[in-house]
């Protein structure tokens, strides 16, 4: 692989910055060698700094989650990434902060019934216009993929397997979807 010197420290730096590095240094060269690898092609196509940089930094978030799982520290779940090794709260927090300073954060969640009222209308409110998108396009499947995707936790590439679409199209509906969402909603 032949990547510039300044295109390499480029990569090193958005690797180094990315919040999932912590406490996971140790898996740099892995970080570094997955990202320069899915990166190679773009690199001398891109010539925007400002692009090329805003490329990197999905590549090398995605080549992390991937290193990541790999290596056993991160596991899917419906709602995103978590790492395997969770730590309590307790233990956190009891060698870093006397009782006097933890007294101090405001651990309430108070939702009154107004939130939930505005919640629940919120919610079917998005059930019918997603009701409503699939009825008038019914070959576009946005029920079906909405409800994969966020009912079931599944990944783009899982649901084109589940639908026999290509992950491209998935996404396309998914982004589709969205925006038709968004704006009826506002």
């Amino acid at each position: 692989m032949d990547l510039a010197q300044d295109k390499l420290d480029l990569i090193e730096k958005i690797i180094r910055n990315d919040k999932k590095f912590s406490n996971n240094e140790d898996l740099f060269d892995d970080f570094f060698n997955e990202t320069c690898k899915r990166s190679y092609g773009i690199v001398n196509i891109v010539v925007s700094d400002i692009a090329l940089e805003a490329y990197l930094k999905k590549i090398a978030t995605t080549s992390i989650i991937n290193v990541l799982k790999d290596s056993g520290r991160l596991k899917r779940t419906k709602t995103g990434y978590t790492p395997v090794k969770e730590v309590s709260v307790d233990e956190k927090y009891s060698n870093n902060y006397s009782d006097t300073e933890i007294s101090y954060y405001n651990f309430s969640t108070s939702i009154t019934p107004e939130d939930i009222a505005i919640q629940k209308d919120t919610i079917k409110q998005v059930s019918k216009l997603i009701c409503k998108f699939d009825e008038e396009e019914p070959d576009k499947m946005y029920l079906q993929i909405y409800k994969l995707r966020y009912d079931n936790g599944m990944t783009q590439k899982e649901i084109s397997e589940e639908l026999g679409l290509s992950q491209s199209e998935v996404s396309k509906r998914l982004f589709k979807l969205m925006k038709r969402l968004k704006e009826s909603l506002d």
